[in-house]
């Protein structure tokens, strides 16, 4: 794996687009399971499937962009391939000196958010540190390391070790960055509705926020046509209040991730088991109605 992503990462981002428009589509007919699952989200969150239609190709480009996202791009800036829209909101929140926890749901190329924010905010002495999973393929978590190893940008494993990771980065004044709608680990979550229907929702990017008096932006990066580059969207964030109930502050994070999904249907990744029930752990059943 690490050899295939090393030979295509210098091919041009158009074409690696073009290819995964048609990776996207061969995966969608080739497997009921996840075509079912894209077609059931879609209809659930009341999209009109013209207007998520786009994700099914977007979800193909996704994969082929990672060569040229994590190995392409080391030791050089994204230069034209870049665009900001709203970034003096993170200038104003990173003045304010008291961390700055970013969002971002499965929208777009959310991989680039967190190498742009490296690129014009953050230095090596302080970075911006990002929650991850390793991949399970031993070659592709050698590549996936390796990517996300550069100046300004640290990673933090998802585990207790990392959760103090960044707390100690947003107490020092530091921004982390969290995928709020990924379902979390170890039971650590709690049900909230998403689209009208209960999801197993991370309670951490809310703890973080409380327990530190952080400020909270949302971010995405739109994927541009015919391989022109990337806007990274920021936007304010709803109010976590510091009291807030863990059910409440989770309905408030995923009220917020489906205003920016709304933005741009065309380019979630709808096939993602958003709904599923982590397993092995009591954590009781979806309530029918989950309560905002």
């Amino acid at each position: 794996m690490g050899w295939l992503f090393r030979f295509v990462s210098g091919w041009p981002l158009a074409l690696l687009h073009a290819l995964g428009a048609v990776l996207g589509w061969i995966v969608f007919f080739a497997s009921g399971v996840y075509r079912r699952r894209f077609r059931d989200n879609v209809a659930r969150a009341g999209i009109p499937w013209a207007e998520a239609r786009p994700a099914v190709a977007a979800a193909g480009r996704m994969a082929t962009e990672l060569p040229w996202l994590w190995v392409g791009t080391r030791g050089r800036s994204l230069g034209d391939k870049l665009r900001w829209d709203g970034g003096e909101l993170i200038e104003a929140a990173l003045a304010e000196k008291r961390g700055l926890v970013m969002l971002t749901p499965h929208l777009g190329c959310f991989e680039i958010c967190a190498q742009a924010i490296a690129e014009r905010f953050t230095t090596p002495e302080s970075p911006i540190t990002v929650l991850y999973r390793p991949a399970r393929q031993a070659a592709l978590r050698d590549v996936m390391a390796g990517s996300r190893e550069r100046p300004g940008l640290a990673t933090a494993p998802a585990s207790l070790a990392g959760v103090r990771q960044m707390i100690r980065a947003l107490r020092r004044g530091e921004v982390i960055g969290l995928l709020p709608d990924q379902v979390p680990p170890d039971g650590l979550g709690v049900w909230a509705p998403f689209f009208g229907r209960p999801a197993y929702t991370m309670t951490l990017a809310a703890r973080l926020v409380q327990q530190t008096g952080a400020a909270v932006l949302l971010i995405w990066g739109e994927r541009l046509p015919h391989g022109e580059g990337f806007t990274v969207h920021v936007l304010p964030a709803p109010e976590i209040a510091k009291d807030a109930s863990a059910d409440a502050a989770a309905a408030t994070i995923n009220a917020a991730m489906e205003s920016l999904i709304r933005r741009a249907p065309g380019q979630y990744l709808w096939g993602y088991h958003r709904y599923k029930e982590p397993r092995g752990l009591d954590i009781g059943a979806a309530p029918d109605n989950p309560t905002p």
